[in-house]
C-alpha cells in the first residue's frame, strides 16, 4: 500500500506543475490589456511603463511563469489589478463558500443519486426504474442557469420562501466572514445548492443503477441467495462491490462542483470562486485569474488523489504491488 501511494504521488507531481502553466498560460489568449483596469487608454507612455514593470508584464513569459510559480510555491499569488488586494486572501475566501455550497449539493446529490440508482437497479424495467432513469436524464439535460431562474422565480418571486441572492446577512461580494449555520443563512444555501446538485443527482444515479443491476447478475449474489442470507445482507455485499467506483465518481463530481458553478454563482450573487473568475473575467485581472483558477485546479488534482489513495483501501484487488 505504502508503494502504491509513493507512485501515486510521484504520478501527481508532473500533473501539478501541467496544470500551473495551463494556469498561467491560458489567461493570455483572451483579447484585451489587463492595465485598462487601472489605467486610462489614453495613459502617458511612461505610466504604462511603469504600471508594467510594478506587475511584472514587462518581462517575457517564461520569466513570468518562472516567477510568479517560484512565489505560488511560496503562497503568494500576487496582488489583485483591479482591487489593489492579495489574491490569496480574495480567493481563500471565496473558496470557503464554494466549498460549502459544493459540499451541500454533492451531498444532496450523491444522497438521492444513490437512493434512485439503488432502487432502479433492484427493479429494472418496473416504473421505479423509469421514473429514477427519466429524473436522471432531466438532471444532466438541465441547464444549470436555467433551472436556478425557474427556481428563483418560483420560490423567491411567487412564494417569497427562499432568498434569491447572497450569502446572508452580514456576507458581501468579495466572500466576506458574515456566515454563521442558523436559519437566517443557510436559508441562501437552499437554491444555490438544489441547483447544484442535479447534474450529480442525475450522473451517480445511472452510475449506481448500472453497477447494481451488473452486480446482481454476478455468481457469489446467487451463492449469498442460495446460502440463505437476508436481502440486507446481501444488499451489503453488493453495496461493498460497488462502493469504489461511486467513490470515483463522488469525487470527480465534487471537483466539478468546485469548478463548475461560475454561472449558478452568478445567477444567486454566492460570493464564490465562480463569481470571482466572473469578476476576474470582466475586469481582465490576470493575478486574480491565475490565482483562482489554479486554487481550483489544485484543489481538483488533490481531490482525485486522495480517491485515488480511498479505493484500494476499500476494495484490496485495487492494489498494485
Amino acid at each position: 500500500m505504502f508503494a502504491y501511494l509513493l507512485r501515486r504521488l510521484f504520478y501527481t507531481l508532473p500533473i501539478a506543475l501541467g496544470v500551473t502553466l495551463l494556469s498561467f498560460l491560458l489567461v493570455y489568449i483572451a483579447p484585451g490589456d489587463p492595465l485598462n483596469a487601472i489605467a486610462p487608454a489614453d495613459a502617458p507612455a511612461e505610466v504604462v511603463t511603469a504600471l508594467k514593470a510594478a506587475y511584472g508584464l514587462d518581462k517575457p513569459l517564461p520569466v513570468q511563469y518562472g516567477l510568479w510559480l517560484a512565489r505560488a510555491v511560496r503562497g503568494d499569488l500576487g496582488v489583485s489589478i483591479a482591487s489593489g488586494r492579495s489574491v490569496r486572501t480574495e480567493v481563500f475566501a471565496a473558496v470557503k463558500n464554494t466549498l460549502m455550497l459544493a459540499a451541500f449539493a454533492a451531498l444532496l446529490g450523491m444522497v438521492s443519486g444513490v437512493a434512485l440508482g439503488a432502487i432502479a437497479g433492484n427493479h429494472i424495467g418496473g416504473w421505479a426504474d423509469r421514473l429514477a432513469s427519466g429524473l436522471s436524464v432531466l438532471g444532466v439535460s438541465v441547464p444549470h442557469y436555467w433551472l436556478g431562474l425557474v427556481l428563483t422565480i418560483v420560490f423567491s418571486v411567487w412564494l417569497d420562501w427562499l432568498p434569491a441572492m447572497g450569502a446572508g446577512p452580514g456576507s458581501s461580494a468579495d466572500g466576506g466572514n458574515g456566515w454563521a449555520w442558523d436559519w437566517a443563512h443557510f436559508r441562501h444555501l437552499v437554491l444555490p445548492g438544489v441547483t447544484l446538485c442535479v447534474i450529480p443527482m442525475g450522473i451517480v444515479t445511472r452510475t449506481v443503477r448500472a453497477l447494481v443491476a451488473e452486480t446482481l447478475q454476478q455468481e457469489f449474489v446467487t451463492a449469498l441467495w442460495a446460502r440463505g442470507l437476508g436481502r440486507v445482507a446481501v444488499f451489503r455485499h453488493v453495496a461493498k462491490n460497488a462502493l469504489p467506483t461511486i467513490l470515483a465518481v463522488a469525487g470527480l463530481q465534487l471537483g466539478y462542483l468546485m469548478g463548475g458553478s461560475i454561472l449558478v454563482e452568478t445567477v444567486f450573487a454566492w460570493p464564490g470562486t465562480g463569481f470571482l473568475l466572473n469578476t476576474a473575467i470582466f475586469q481582465r485581472d490576470i493575478p486574480l485569474l491565475q490565482g483562482t483558477i489554479l486554487v481550483l485546479c489544485m484543489f481538483f488534482v488533490a481531490l482525485n488523489l486522495l480517491v485515488d489513495v480511498l479505493q484500494p483501501l476499500i476494495d484490496p484487488r485495487m492494489r498494485r504491488a
